[in-house]
This record gives C-alpha cells, structure tokens and sequence, in this order.
C-alpha cells in the first residue's frame, strides 16, 4: 500500500510517532482530528484558509483565536502529509507562506479598520488615501517559509500627511499603531499560541530605527547609510499587503542590483560568511544544519552573490527562491550543470531535515538533536533505519555544499604570492631587476621602472586601502601570468595599462582577484593583439566574457542572440539611456567573444566577418522599433524604413573597427511620411554612433545615398529608383554592387534588390565604362599615394581595391548578359563565376581570388596589432603579380 493511500487515521497516528506537537495539538483541541480527516487528501490553499477564518469569525475581539486556530490547523496538516510522503518541499513551503499571507492580510484589514474608525484615512499632502505596505523578507519573501520559521517584516508607507478624522494623528503615528498591532495580533502568545514569531530587524537601522518609514525616508537611507548585507536582504523582498509595491521596487531595485558587474560583492558575502561561522564556533553549533558548514545558510549564500554581482545586467536573475535562482544561474552558465544539481539536491534534502527538527516540538530549531531518542525520531522521519545512516548521508550533502561554496567564495589570494617581496620593494626599480630577469623578461630594467613607477606614483599612493590590497594581491600574479607569454615585456605593459585605468574600479580588480583562470586569459589576450589589449581597456566590463570558456568556444546563435538582446531592452523601455547602454554592451561582449575565438585560431577571416556583419545586422534591425515606439507623432505601428548596407558591411566582410556604410529608404505615400521619417534616420544615426558612457557602437557613413550630403538622409524607394537609373555617377553604380538589406521592412528590403538588379543589368558602353572605372581609379591612387616602400595592401597597384574595381567592372559591364553576376556573393566568388563564364581566364581569376583573400589575412593581422595595413613587398609579391595580369588584360594598362 503506498504511503498516498493510507486511512486518516492510520497516517496522523504514524505521524504522532514522529512529531511531539501533534498529539499536544490533537490532546488540547477536539475539533482538529475530524478536520484534518476530512482535508488531509488535498494541499491546503488560501481559499481553504479563509474559509476557515470566515467560518470562525474575523471582526477584532475573535481575530487573535482565529488565526492561531487557523495556525494549528495549517501546522498539523503539513506534519501528516510531510511525514506520509503526501506532500514534497514545495508543497510544505508554499503552504506555510501562503499561511503568513493570509493572515498578516486579515489581521492587517481588520486592525487597520479600527484605526480608521477612531483617526480617519491617513492621506497625504495632496489628498490621496495612504496605505501600509507590509513588506516580506527572508524564506517569506522567498516564498520558502519554513513550519516553525518566525517572519522578517518591513513596514513602509508612501507618504507623510495626516489623517482625515475628528482625532487628527500623522501618518507615521497611524501606520505605526498599526504596525505594532499587527505584531501583536500575529505574535503575541496566548491560550491558542501564537501565529508567526516576528522580527523586524531588517528595518532600517534595525532596532534602533522607527517602526514605519516613508518611501522617502527608506531611499534616503538607502542611500547614506544602506549597508552590503542589507542588500542581500532585500533581494527577496516582496510586498505581501499594499497595492503601490511597483513605486516600492523602484525604490528598491537600484539598490539591491547594480548597473555594473559588482565582483566586490564577493568579498562582502566573504565576510559576512566569516562573521556566521565565527559566531557558530562561539556557540559551538558546528550541528547547525542551516548556520553551519555546508548547511543551507551557504547555499543561499551561493545563489545570492551571482544576484548581486550579476542582478543588475542580467534581470532574469532578479528572482526570489533559492532554487529557482539556482537553476537560472545553470540556464545563463554562471554555474555548472553538475554544480546545481548537486546544491538543488542538497538544498532539498536540508530543508527536509529542518522540517523534521521542527516537527518535533513545533521550535524554530535547526540544531540536531543530542538525545537518542530524538535522533530515532529524526532518522525515521527521513526514511533511515537509524541515526548514523542519516548521518553519513548528512555529512556527505554538507561537504558537497561546502566544496561548492569554496569555488565560489574562496580568497585566491589568501596564501600570498612567491612575488609579493618583489612588489613590495618595487619602489626601489633595481632590487626588482634580478626577479624580472630570472623570469625570462626580455628586458628586465625596462620593466622594473614601469613597476616602480607604479607603485611610487601619486594614483597608487592614493587609493582607499581597500583597492590598493587587492591591486597588491594581484600584480605579483600579473607579472607572474605574463612572463609565461611568448612577449612577456609587451604583455606585462599592456596588463599594467589594464590595471592603471581600472585601479579605482574596485568590481574589476575583485573580478581578477577572485578568477586566476579570468586573469590568465587576459595574459594571452594581451599578449595576441595590441588592438584587443586596448579594446579591453576601453571596456573592461567585457572582463566577465572571460569567465565562461563555453562562450568563447561556441558559434553565436543569432537568433536566440537577437531574442534576449531584444527582451533585455524591452525589460527597460522607456529608459533611452539605459537601453542605448545595454545594446552597446551586447555589442561589445559579442564582438569580444568573437575577437576570442579569431584569437584562438578558430575563425577565418572570411567567417569572422559573416559574423560581424550578422552583428551589426542585428544590432541595426533592434534599434529600429525601439526608436520608432519613441517617436511620438507616427502614423502607423509599423515603420516602412529599411536601412541598406552598402560597402564593408553590404559585403559582409566588416572588420573589428570598420564604419558603416548606409542608406535609408521608407516606401510610405502619407503626407508625413518625409519627415517623420527623416526624424527616424536622423536617431537611428544618433543611436548607433552616439558616445554614451558605455562607449560607442559604430561610426556611421550616410554620403552614399543619393546626391550625396546635400540629398535627402531618408529617399523614398521611387526617387532612389529614379535617381539609380537617370543620375547616378558610375562610382554609385560600382557602390551598388555590393549593397544589400541589412535591416527594416523585409518587403521594402526585396523591393529595393529588385531595383539593384534592374540597375546592374542595365547595357552599357564598355569602353566608356572602362574609361570611368578607370579615371576613378587613377584619383583614388593619387588621394592615396605614399612614399612608403612598404605595399599598401588595400591602396597601392594590385592590392585590395584593384580586384573591388576589376569585379565591378566585370558586374557592370556583362550582368545584362549575365544575370549570375548581380548576386552579392563577395568578390573571390563573383571572380570565379565570371571565370566560369568565359570573361575573363578561369585560372586567373582563382589566382585573383586566393590574392584577395590573402590580403585580407594580412590586413587583419596588422589591424590586429594596431599596425597600418603595409607590409614587405615581398611577401606579397606573388599574390599582387597575378592582380596586376588581370587588371592588364581587363583595362590594358600597368
């Protein structure tokens, strides 16, 4: 017979076997044993729970009996169904929270009635009825109370004003007689119990602050005074009674979860953690299963530092229940798969205990018991045959806990470094020499000097004491990570760079203090590229990319990329600011995670470029509707704009750093459809190339469009058409080859290709064509002629823009015969189609095609280190040798 299936009768006797309280319960109150016959099959909810109240009578002399009643009976039911395996943790929990629910909402309802009967409604200055917003915090907040838990509360009111009645009191008088008697009402033990222990600790200034406080006393105190593990408190805050609770978390938010990575809280958490343990040794409850190692104090711990560091960027985190937040912090990779599993196991199978010790005596205890026969008891409830089976089991959990609690909180740097003497007598450069030397430094007294200037400079000299440990616990690891680099001199440089402009970051110097793996990965980021090490000066917020080696490992999904951009500026509309913000932080990290992985060896030029270009896609396509909604005078949910891409991006080989290249069009007939969309062109352009205090997304080129600067910055789709096939100069239609849509209205996007095709398709002179490609050709080396006798790999003869010219020629000149040639497919791929057709000698236009694409590898290699794009003329000599042929054999000239 399973436990699910027992007789009433037969599942409270076994439970009484258990549970001390029960029979206690059952001895003292003759109504209970029939009640809980008859509701023990079912979960008991809050409908059930105010039937109770209703049925007992709630006006204010019966409400103290009626909610411990209520109370008991809520009790004793959990007990026979927790003990008969009838109801699982989640069931125990949300049962006891909905409990407090109830009745600190009845009890508030009723006192507050009475209040408002003798003073009148409290409102404020401006006439608008006041409220108590009964503030839940702890395992309450959480929704993870447990059976014999008291209750943390926070009593907030909005405004100050006064009351409307003949007896005129202040709101704060009103709402704190209200306040202490609904404490009262909940905890003061009578003939029946009592309801809910209450603490109101968590207030601010605890003890020694007011009762109640407004909402702009609470944000002020927030602010001036509001300590690091307050914050962690009120992470599970929530508004249990009052209707203005959106008004309280805006209040709340900004100081719970910062807009940055906030890592110092880690050393915080440290703290706090040090301070319970001491206190748990003082008191010698090593036994302790919820203050005690590896009890469930620690997996909370656990769940809410990734909140705090991350609860600001990341607002999925922004959650309540210790597993919930566990298996979000899985989804996001913040903490391994195994790593949640195992907590959410041991979490469970600790709370289940703690529920068992209660049972007991109905005592908020969490101490194992030192008595035999209680630990039978105990061993029983949990389904062991006896105590030392449950202790093993116990024992195994809490190491488990401990073990993941030390990966996350433990101090790298608590055991020094073998450099530390090395940096502490850095002043003196040559004492630093022999160090630097033995380490395999290139040049040992250059980067003694850089050392001592360090740390005998003014900005050093100045930082609070709390940075400047941890920037001393870090450099010796720095100098230590980058003598293992293949450039040590050049990688320490540029980590010291990287330290200097964070040293009064106290977040990013944590980030590395904490994570050797994330400082190792800077080391060899340094090291591979002068252009990544100052990208990441510019924003070492990216540090926390180097967290997750997953992310720097895996293909960018676009489109699941493209829904939590979009959800996450959505999450903040109408903040503009905020929202520019973010998408350059999205920006930044994606191109971060690819600039890792081009690093690594793992991508080609050719596919970090798709992947760039799908970025600023991306990033373009989202500012779209989330600038149209800011437009207040629009004529239709929908904007007809389409934004088109033409050169680097239009070709899909964007850089890390190149512009881009647009043109909008809008195909709308209403009468202001010219200007509202202009006022759309003109923020889209803001937005993207705007430089905000998150940096600055991309740089943008809009004298593409037609005529130039002095045309109109948003074309209708019929005056581009017009003007493509009756004005446009050669130099546009050899642009237009490589344009495509990039973002907008798809329908516009497929109208303006099919003009693109009817423009390219057009017949034409070839000899005037050649004439034109070449005359541009000519200015443009004249613009760019240098005296270098390095090859301009994009400028000079038989370099980049030679085989651009020489494709589009090609296009311009036989698409109407050709229509293959229209497609933007790149221009190694439209050389060999052109090859295919006979236009030109096939196996000179592989030759071509490889050039094209080794000067693109070289390029990048020198945008990489921050170097022009000119190299020896002999490592490209080949290369440009079968450029050169084909710009003879197609233009006649050398």
């Amino acid at each position: 017979m399973s436990e699910t299936s027992k007789q009433p009768s037969v599942a409270i006797s076994y439970a009484a076997t258990l549970s001390r309280y029960l029979p206690r319960m059952l001895d003292s109150r003759s109504w209970l044993a029939e009640r809980l016959a008859v509701s023990l099959d079912r979960p008991l909810d809050a409908e059930a729970m105010q039937a109770f109240m209703a049925a007992s009578g709630l006006d204010e002399a019966r409400l103290r009996g009626t909610l411990r009643n209520l109370r008991t009976w809520v009790m004793c039911h959990l007990i026979v169904r927790d003990l008969n395996g009838m109801a699982d943790l989640a069931e125990v929990t949300e049962t006891m929270t909905v409990l407090a629910e109830v009745t600190i909402r009845a009890a508030h309802d009723v006192l507050r009635e009475a209040l408002v009967q003798r003073y009148g409604a409290p409102v404020s200055q401006s006439g608008w009825e006041q409220e108590l917003l009964v503030v839940g915090m702890g395992k309450l907040g959480g929704r993870e109370l447990n059976v014999s838990s008291d209750i943390d509360l926070i009593f907030i009111y909005p405004e100050d004003g006064e009351t409307g009645g003949a007896k005129v009191i202040s709101n704060f008088e009103f709402f704190e007689r209200l306040g202490k008697q609904l404490i009262q009402a909940l905890a003061e033990i009578t003939e029946h119990g009592q309801v809910f222990r209450v603490d109101m600790r968590l207030r601010p200034n605890g003890d020694s602050g007011p009762l109640v406080c407004s909402f702009d006393m609470l944000e002020n105190y927030f602010i001036t005074q509001g300590r690091e593990w307050e914050r962690y408190a009120w992470i599970k805050a929530r508004v249990l009674a009052g209707e203005r609770f959106e008004e309280l978390e805006k209040i709340a938010r900004p100081f719970i979860f910062r807009k940055y990575l906030d890592f110092g809280a880690i050393n915080a958490m440290r703290d706090l953690h040090a301070q319970i343990r001491r206190e748990v040794a003082r008191r010698d409850r090593a036994n302790n299963i919820k203050l005690g190692p590896g009890g469930i104090r620690e997996i909370e711990f656990i769940a809410q530092v990734f909140q705090i560091i991350r609860g600001g960027r990341e607002t999925q985190l922004q959650i309540r229940p210790t597993l919930k937040v566990l298996a979000r912090l899985g989804e996001r990779g913040f903490l391994a798969p195994e790593a949640v599993a195992e907590l959410g196991e041991a979490y469970e199978f600790l709370r289940r205990l703690e529920h068992r010790l209660q049972y007991l005596d109905d005592a908020q205890t969490h101490d194992l018991p030192g008595n035999d026969e209680d630990r039978a008891r105990i061993a029983q409830a949990m389904g062991f045959p006896d105590f030392a089976a449950l202790l093993e089991v116990l024992d195994r959990y809490r190491t488990m806990v401990s073990r993941h609690f030390e990966r996350v909180f433990g101090d790298p740097a608590e055991e020094g470094h073998t450099l530390d003497s090395m940096w502490a007598s850095a002043g003196d450069a040559g004492q630093a020499e022999a160090t630097l030397a033995k380490l395999g430094y290139r040049d040992p007294p250059a980067a003694a000097r850089r050392l001592a200037a360090i740390r005998t400079g003014n900005r050093y000299q100045q930082l609070p004491n709390h940075i400047r440990s941890r920037l001393d616990a870090l450099i010796p690891r720095v100098v230590e990570a980058a003598a293992s680099t293949s450039g040590a001199d050049e990688t320490l440089g540029r980590c010291l760079d990287l330290l200097e402009s964070i040293s009064r970051r106290g977040a990013y110097l944590a980030l590395l203090q904490q994570y050797p793996q994330a400082l190792r990965r800077v080391a060899d980021l340094m090291n591979a590229s002068r252009w990544a090490a100052q990208f990441l000066i510019r924003h070492p917020i990216l540090l926390d990319e180097l967290l997750d080696a997953r992310l720097l490992q895996t293909a960018p999904d676009w489109p699941e990329l493209r829904r939590q951009i979009a959800e996450a500026v959505d999450a903040v509309e109408p903040d503009m600011e905020r929202q520019m913000d973010l998408m350059r932080e999205q920006h930044h990290a994606l191109v971060f995670r690819l600039l890792m992985q081009d690093i690594a060896g793992m991508l080609t030029v050719e596919k970090l470029a798709d992947h760039l270009s799908a970025l600023a896609d991306l990033m373009v396509d989202l500012s779209i509707p989330t600038i149209w909604r800011k437009i207040k005078i629009r004529h239709r949910d929908e904007p007809k704009f389409a934004v088109i891409a033409y050169g680097k991006l239009g070709g899909k080989e964007l850089g890390y750093a190149s512009d881009l290249d647009l043109v909008y069009l809008h195909d709308d007939d209403a009468p202001e459809a010219p200007e509202v969309y202009t006022r759309l062109g003109q923020r889209l352009n803001t937005w993207l190339s705007s430089q905000t205090a998150a940096g600055i997304m991309f740089e943008t080129d809009l004298r593409l469009r037609p005529n130039g600067e002095s045309g109109m910055l948003v074309c209708s789709l019929d005056s581009f058409r017009k003007y493509q096939l009756e004005s446009a100069w050669v130099w546009e239609h050899q642009a237009l080859t490589r344009a495509r849509f990039a973002a907008g209205d798809a329908a516009l996007g497929e109208a303006f290709e099919r003009i693109r095709c009817e423009v390219l398709r057009q017949p034409r002179d070839l000899d005037k064509l050649r004439a034109d490609v070449l005359e541009m050709r000519h200015k443009m080396r004249d613009a760019h002629s240098g005296k270098s006798e390095l090859f301009d790999l994009k400028h000079d003869f038989g370099g980049l823009i030679d085989v651009e010219f020489l494709v589009q020629y090609l296009v311009l000149g036989h698409a109407h015969q050709y229509p293959e040639l229209t497609g933007n497919l790149g221009n190694i791929a439209l050389l060999r189609i052109a090859g295919e057709l006979g236009l030109i000698p096939a196996g000179l236009a592989g030759r071509c095609g490889d050039s094209y694409r080794m000067f693109r590898h070289l390029q990048h290699r020198q945008r990489l280190n921050d170097q022009p794009s000119r190299v020896q003329p002999l490592e490209v000599a080949f290369a440009r040798e079968s450029v050169c042929r084909l710009w003879q054999l197609v233009f006649g000239e050398d």
